[in-house]
C-alpha cells in the first residue's frame, strides 16, 4: 500500500520518505489531494517490459558506412603517429 503525502510534507520530510522508499514502500505526492508523483525504489519498473516492443522502429541511413579500421585503431591508441 502506498503512503500519500502533500507537497509541503514531502519537502519537510524528504529524508524520512526516502527511507520508506528504500524499505520498499511506495510514496505518492499529492497537490490539493490529486496525486502528481510517485516515489519508488530506483531500478524498479512499475510496468513489465515487453520484449520486441521497439522492433522495426529503428532505421539505418542508406549512406551508412562501417567504421574504417584506421579510425577504430586511432580510438584504441593503436594508430601510427
Amino acid at each position: 500500500m502506498a503512503t500519500t503525502v502533500n507537497v509541503h510534507e514531502a519537502k519537510t520530510h524528504l529524508s524520512r520518505l526516502l527511507e520508506a522508499v528504500e524499505a520498499g514502500e511506495d510514496v505518492v505526492i499529492a497537490r490539493a489531494g490529486k496525486p502528481i508523483a510517485r516515489l519508488v525504489p530506483a531500478g524498479v519498473r512499475t510496468e513489465p517490459r515487453t520484449p520486441g516492443a521497439w522492433r522495426g522502429q529503428g532505421w539505418m541511413a542508406d549512406d551508412f558506412d562501417e567504421t574504417p579500421e584506421e579510425l577504430i585503431a586511432a580510438f584504441r591508441g593503436d594508430a601510427d603517429s
